[in-house]
């Protein structure tokens, strides 16, 4: 996948590798009922690092007191030894984000904590809530006083004025109040609580481990720690979770199901079950799809490593060209790796992936990637190919131009800044990036390839077509929860 901004400064923000890529805010883990809550917690964070590498936090409780720890960084540089001992019980709940809201601090880190009349509230947050300014500005007028600039902790303000009816019904007016994308986590002294949009747009899933509940963004989670995955938490669905068992509400209007499917494209892990689907025999099915739409005279398939070797696999498999490993990735690319120089930074591409010259010189080779966002590095990587020799270069895509920014939790571009808004054609992007040709795939082959009915899935950033209403302007509005 193409993702790096052109004319990017030079700060430790922007140079991690991590900020190349569109990328989700977070991923949130919970379990109840395991003595070593809050180390289970860490390796379901471990699994989930993926969809958040700028914080992480854990909150536990063992019934009585409530103890939390937050950090900067991945899961394994804010938790160690010391830090799990300290925070013992049976509950605990998990977060590691990226910021689609809010600012990059410390104080933004989650879980959020509050007490609140002898009672602690914890929550983790996945997903974005478009109407939090219009929510929070509501509250502030009430005398709510913010700690942080998250558009999650506006869930806590609205719990806290509807607490007297008792924590149910506190959920349930809460969350009614909210418009957009959520998947959250709570946690009280000894609850468990998890819920899903209406929508559905982000995935959740329950599991069980031995005689504990666990919740977590992804399945994967769920195989580091030895869960067994139950079923998914379903669109509109709030789970209960305490020492009698599990409770499950349904208090909302059914709606259209409008799961992102960018989480089969590229978000979520290919061990993951999302939405019902195996996502590695997605994205194989995904390049099935592109090969008997698009099949130039090459000399063989290779991917843009990691995300597109499943599509890639998927191509040969169904094209019977010849699969090769042609662009080895460099594993060991730190986080905090700074290009001290201009000309550094110009090479700042090949640090990460480098051609196999004997293997590709003067060969016809067709690359298979996930998606092309800004253009920038596939042009990179392109050029570096052409000067090394190849006679043809050709692209496949496995999902359409990428045409609408997404205000539901995904850092895209402003709409002015994707490269299918700003060329007129497939063929005009293929000359801006040095191909022979390029070719995404259609709309209904993805569709067909995931085996799912297209009216189950949100598809905005590819037809505008927004299943909840965002933001007037949308390009601000993503723009500034970006940042």
């Amino acid at each position: 996948m193409e993702r790096e901004k052109e004319d990017m400064p030079c700060t430790r923000e922007n140079i991690e590798p991590e900020n190349i890529y569109p990328r989700e805010e977070c991923g949130v883990f919970a379990v109840h009922g395991d003595n070593d809550a809050a180390r289970v917690a860490f390796y379901g964070l471990f699994a989930l690092q993926h969809r958040g590498q700028e914080s992480a936090g854990i909150v536990s409780s063992d019934g009585h007191e409530v103890r939390q720890h937050t950090g900067m960084g991945l899961a394994c540089e804010v938790f160690g030894e010391e830090e799990l001992s300290r925070l013992p019980g049976t509950l605990a709940i998990g977060h590691v984000r990226y910021s689609t809201t809010g600012a990059s601090t410390i104080v933004n880190a989650q879980p959020f904590l509050v007490r609140f009349e002898n009672e602690y509230y914890a929550l983790a947050h996945n997903g974005n809530i478009l109407n939090a300014q219009n929510l929070r500005e509501k509250l502030e007028a009430r005398g709510s006083i913010f700690q942080s600039t998250m558009d999650s902790e506006v869930v806590i303000h609205l719990m806290a004025h509807h607490l007297r009816h008792g924590l149910e019904e506190a959920i349930i007016a809460s969350l009614s109040r909210l418009k957009g994308a959520y998947c959250l986590v709570m946690m009280t002294r000894n609850k468990i609580i998890a819920a899903r949009d209406p929508g559905g747009f982000r995935p959740l899933s329950l599991g069980r481990l031995n005689d504990s509940w666990v919740v977590a963004s992804e399945t994967c989670a769920f195989d580091l720690v030895g869960a067994q995955y139950v079923r998914d938490v379903e669109p509109g669905e709030i789970l209960i979770i305490d020492e009698t068992g599990l409770k499950s509400l349904k208090p909302f209007p059914q709606v259209r199901h409008t799961h992102c499917i960018f989480e089969l494209v590229y978000f979520a892990r290919p061990d993951s079950q999302v939405f019902g689907r195996n996502v590695y025999t997605c994205r194989k099915r995904f390049g099935h799809e592109l090969a008997r739409e698009y099949k130039p005279d090459v000399e063989m398939v290779i991917p843009f490593p990691d995300s597109g070797v499943y599509a890639a696999i998927g191509y040969a498999e169904e094209s019977g060209i010849p699969f090769e490993m042609g662009m080895i990735r460099n594993h060991y690319v730190g986080r905090t790796f700074i290009h001290p120089s201009q000309q550094m930074r110009d090479l700042g591409v090949r640090v990460k992936l480098n051609p196999v010259k004997s293997l590709l010189e003067n060969k016809s080779i067709l690359i298979v990637d996930d998606s092309i966002i800004r253009g920038t590095t596939s042009r990179n990587r392109v050029k570096n190919l052409r000067e090394m020799g190849i006679k043809e270069v050709h692209m496949a895509v496995s999902c359409p131009p990428t045409v609408y920014p997404c205000p539901y939790g995904i850092d895209f571009s402003t709409k002015g800044e994707l490269i299918a808004t700003k060329k007129e054609s497939d063929r005009a992007i293929a000359k801006h990036i040095g191909l022979d040709s390029l070719h995404y795939l259609s709309l209904d082959g993805m569709i067909k390839a995931t085996g799912l009915d297209k009216g189950c899935f949100c598809l905005a950033c590819y037809d505008g077509k927004y299943p909840v209403a965002p933001p007037k302007n949308i390009n601000k509005h993503c723009l500034e929860s970006c940042r």
